[in-house]
């Protein structure tokens, strides 16, 4: 090639210049360092040179002479990829984003790097293997693959790393600089003009990550780490999370091969949600099955059901989850592991940073730090919002190390506070909601601060899963009176959350509270709400009206005239729904006397509302139109005594019941204005099914109308609310009059 320059007259500055290949590579040909240069580069070269073909086809064959004199003379079993399991499943998406990696364009300068990351036992370097070696074709000078010990005590230093790679390039132990500034430099310049892939299993950190990255040109290289890595830039990230039970059940039939077929899916589907779509967890759990023929599925699963012995379970020689989990837990400073074991405590399937401090005994600025922490090294998943969560069998691994080294009266005060600390945020937030309570005189420092409303609903929203863990808690170690007041805090709340799961048990708790105390006003009070969750939410009238007679009798033997009132008042409700009309009519009546004997205008007025109903559903629509009519008129009359933030919840509802009846009544115009009213009114607040209703009623009416345009979109806003509360039924049945397909209406 020095020959070809020369005679072309040409500096090597000048022919880098005209053939885009840079001054270094042409010099390294020259001196004869470069015995093989890639094609493309011997190619742009001869098109520089203007060479005749003779001497074109002699340069590119001497370079390709020179290929393959350097890929036999290349040290072998440095940095060797290691092979692939035959027996890998799913991970199908993750794929294609590697391939689209490769295949995307880059600027130029900018290697092509991707990052892998996700918390031990989720597959990153068999995921890393099975890509690289997909990958391989487009890589023909070579796939490197080096295990850097990133969790190891002492992770491999980055100038042995480099001299690994050095050496798997070709470049013997005397050419190598003493420096790794020197070593990182020539590294580079191996790579530049290579297509070669470079696999860094294990980083521990940005500082050993970098020195390692090609620094442009054709070459890539793929990195897995149980850290983030952050501080890295210009890579493109992949997470890595749990295999999908479908992908997690199909790994683990091959793994175990034939017995698959006699062990059966349903089985494997168990053994496969236990692991939690870990794919180690997988691998450990087939390897002991195929280890031990006489095992049958359902006894490793009936071993994996008891949460106490999980852990010690998932071992098979070798291979042990804790082992992997531990190996990330000896990473972390004492302060993240004392409030990572601590979340092990947590009741609920996440938690915010104000519980992770109660938990962890901590403030809740080093909460944060700890958190970042444990995200950073994949022992917590980021759930969003400021929403934390670990994984099942990660939880397992904090409980156990919360066992084995924390005494057991700490242990005990961890629970206690955190028990505790739910119990009165559960409580002050239910009493925003509560008219003779509201927004609290002032902050209480013990506890995450609420400034409104909406805050006190999204916590208690946020956070059910935690306190009714922390309620039943609380009721099975006794404590009778901070039961009853969580309880109690909830009932107006529980009118805005109406469709929530779990009312039924919060006032079952209260009730059974209450009888522990002897407080007969209460034991009635809880019943009635029980009750109610029957009779309305839960759609049960039957046991409705059993929990209402059971009210009845104890507020009776209490006098306690407005729980009488009430237990009527449910009583009449859930005849209602039997279709028990005329019964239910007297039962609201005679609850709606004593409420106003009583000066109770909010609950009169949920009284004459049921009767109303009774007399509308048996046809007598003009008498059930005078009942809806006094309704709206104390709603709107603020002399009523009705308190306001009743009035902003009844009236919709009571709009929309009018508007039926006047839908019945046969004025049409009327009645299409009282429900448009309605269902603009009720779109401000929690979806529920009483809004499915009135707007399929406006719909039918729009239709009746000639409105039709108006009325298919209505009927499509209906079957969206039926599908939110979930009513399938009736989501189907207004979908199809909407003209619509599923997709459309949402």
């Amino acid at each position: 090639m020095r020959r070809h320059r020369r005679a072309a007259r040409l500096t090597l500055e000048q022919l880098a210049e005209t053939a885009a290949v840079s001054a270094r590579t042409l010099s390294d040909v020259e001196r004869g360092r470069s015995k093989g240069p890639q094609h493309r580069t011997v190619v742009a070269i001869a098109d520089a040179l203007a060479l005749t073909e003779e001497d074109r086809r002699q340069l590119i064959e001497l370079a390709r002479d020179g290929r393959l004199r350097d890929h036999w003379t290349r040290p072998t079993g440095l940095c060797e990829l290691p092979s692939s399991v035959a027996d890998f499943t799913g991970r199908s998406a993750e794929l294609a984003w590697i391939d689209d990696l490769v295949r995307a364009e880059h600027l130029p300068g900018v290697p092509l790097v991707g990052l892998i990351t996700g918390s031990a036992g989720l597959g990153k370097t068999t995921f890393a293997v099975r890509a690289a070696h997909a990958l391989r074709p487009g890589f023909p000078d070579g796939v490197f693959f080096l295990d850097l010990l990133g969790m190891s005590p002492r992770p491999l230093p980055v100038d042995d790393a480099l001299a690994l790679l050095l050496g798997a390039l070709g470049i013997s132990e005397p050419q190598m600089p003493s420096d790794t500034q020197g070593r990182a430099s020539l590294y580079r310049a191996q790579l530049r003009d290579k297509r070669i892939l470079v696999v860094l299993d294990n980083i521990a950190s940005e500082e050993q990550a970098r020195p390692l990255l090609p620094g442009g040109g054709s070459a890539g290289a793929l990195i897995t780490s149980r850290r983030l890595l952050a501080g890295l830039e210009g890579v493109r990230r992949l997470a890595l999370g749990p295999l999908q039970l479908t992908e997690a059940t199909e790994l683990l039939s091959g793994i175990v091969g034939e017995r698959s077929t006699a062990d059966g899916e349903s089985a494997l589907s168990r053994l496969a949600r236990l692991s939690g779509g870990l794919p180690l967890a997988l691998r450990i759990i087939g390897n002991r099955l195929v280890s031990r023929p006489g095992w049958s599925t359902a006894d490793l699963a009936a071993r994996l059901s008891d949460e106490r012995r999980r852990l010690d379970q998932l071992k098979a020689g070798d291979l042990k989850i804790a082992k992997a989990f531990a190996m990330s837990y000896e990473q972390l400073p004492g302060s993240a592991r004392q409030v990572f074991r601590r979340l092990g405590a947590v009741p609920g399937r996440d938690f915010d940073a104000a519980l992770a401090a109660v938990v962890g005994g901590t403030s809740i600025e080093d909460s944060w730090d700890a958190l970042d922490e444990l995200v950073d090294l994949g022992l917590l998943q980021d759930a969003g919002s400021g929403r934390y969560r670990l994984h099942d069998l990660v939880g397992l691994f904090a409980r156990d190390r919360l066992q084995e080294e924390e005494p057991p009266d700490e242990r005990a005060a961890v629970a206690d506070r955190t028990t505790t600390w739910l119990l009165d945020m559960a409580t002050t937030a239910g009493r925003w909601f509560e008219p003779a309570y509201g927004s609290p005189e002032g902050p209480d420092p013990e506890l995450f601060e609420l400034s409104s409303l909406e805050d006190a609903d999204r916590w208690l929203r946020a956070e059910a899963d935690n306190w009714l863990a922390a309620l039943r808690t609380a009721a099975a170690d006794g404590r009778h009176a901070a039961v009853l007041d969580c309880a109690e805090s909830m009932h107006w709340y529980s009118d805005r959350w109406i469709h929530a799961p779990h009312w039924h048990e919060v006032f079952s708790l209260g009730a059974a509270a209450a009888a522990a105390l002897g407080d007969l006003p209460q034991h009635a009070t809880q019943l009635n709400y029980v009750a109610w969750v029957y009779a309305i939410p839960l759609g049960d009238p039957e046991t409705g009206l059993r929990y209402a007679r059971q009210a009845l009798d104890i507020a009776v033997r209490g006098e306690v005239t407005a729980q009488i009132a009430w237990a009527h008042q449910y009583a009449g409700i859930s005849l209602r729904n039997l279709g028990r009309l005329a019964e239910g009519a007297i039962e609201s009546r005679e609850a709606a006397d004593l409420f106003k004997t009583l000066g109770d205008m909010d609950s009169y007025t949920s009284c004459v509302t049921n009767v109303a109903h009774c007399l509308h559903g048996s046809g007598r629509h003009a008498e059930g139109l005078v009942h809806y009519g006094e309704v709206l008129d104390l709603l709107n009359d603020e002399q009523s005594g009705m308190t306001p933030s009743i009035t902003v919840l009844a009236r919709p509802h009571a709009l929309g019941y009018y508007g039926d009846c006047l839908k019945a009544l046969g004025r049409r115009t009327e009645a299409i204005d009282a429900l448009t009213e309605a269902t603009e009114l009720l779109g401000r607040f929690d979806v529920n099914f009483r809004q499915g209703q009135f707007l399929e009623s406006l719909a039918e009416l729009l239709a009746l109308e000639g409105r039709a345009e108006e009325g298919e979109r209505t009927y499509a806003r209906a079957a969206e609310v039926y599908r939110l509360t979930g009513d399938g039924a009736a989501a189907a049945r207004c979908q199809a009059l909407s003209g619509r397909d599923g997709d459309a209406a949402v």
